[in-house]
């Protein structure tokens, strides 16, 4: 029985290594999905496990940066696409942000 009277886990015990330690979740066939339709119908049962094993304001942080990394992609192919060159170097000295001159 699990706290508070609770029925049990249900979830099944993660796989093990060879040296003993849980073996974490395989993200390839996630990161590979980008198209909303594909990602529902490939990764729903994924998605599902994830949800019920993570905290839930992990899983919104997950889905949130998955989408900013995706469109920050296609800005860079846009840019590169139109002519756009990297300039070498920082955006800013380390340090920088918040210290006054």
């Amino acid at each position: 029985m699990g706290l508070f009277g609770s029925a049990p886990a249900t979830l099944p015990p993660p796989k093990i290594s060879s040296d003993g330690a849980p073996i974490a979740p395989d993200r390839t066939q996630r990161a590979n999905i980008t198209e909303k339709d594909k990602a529902e119908k490939f990764c729903s049962g994924e998605g599902r496990k994830f949800e019920a094993n993570c905290a839930s304001s992990w899983v919104t942080y997950f889905k949130k940066r998955r989408v900013m990394e995706h469109q920050k992609n296609e800005t860079l192919e846009k840019l590169r696409a139109e002519g756009a060159k990297q300039v070498p170097g920082e955006m800013a000295p380390p340090g920088s942000f918040g210290q006054r001159p």
